[in-house]
């Protein structure tokens, strides 16, 4: 025995009413049109200066370029991988020494933040 479909997609959601009636569906395009673009990976390349404070071991290399689009997480574990350092082990990191970032900040909107119009500075301690 066969069960009725209803639909063609089961889990397909109807979009409101208010996007799709009174501007013929101009407020949705644009909203898509900004989704593609926020989904879009950024190539571009920031100049970011790692300082150690504190106890934190003094790095080789103080300038490192990446890639903007980069969540922060991607930052901590280069510089655990860069240190040696276990994932249990202490680090805490500050931009400009003015404020700890979220690991979900993206690369971009903290160089944006950092004031810098060069590169923008991330310390670290233990």
């Amino acid at each position: 025995m066969a069960l009725p479909r209803t639909s063609p997609e089961p889990h397909a959601r109807a979009l409101p009413s208010a996007w799709t009636h009174t501007d013929g569906g101009h407020i949705l395009h644009e909203a898509q049109e900004a989704l593609e673009t926020y989904k879009k990976k950024d190539s571009n390349k920031v100049v970011v200066r790692f300082k150690a404070v504190g106890n934190a071991p003094i790095m080789k290399q103080n300038f490192y370029k990446i890639t903007a689009s980069n969540r922060f997480q991607a930052v901590i574990q280069f510089l655990r991988k860069e240190l040696g350092w276990k994932q249990g082990d202490p680090l805490f990191t500050y931009i400009n020494l003015a404020f700890s970032p979220a690991p979900d900040d993206t690369v971009a909107n903290l160089f944006k933040v950092s004031g810098s119009s060069t590169h923008s500075s991330s310390f670290m301690s233990n």
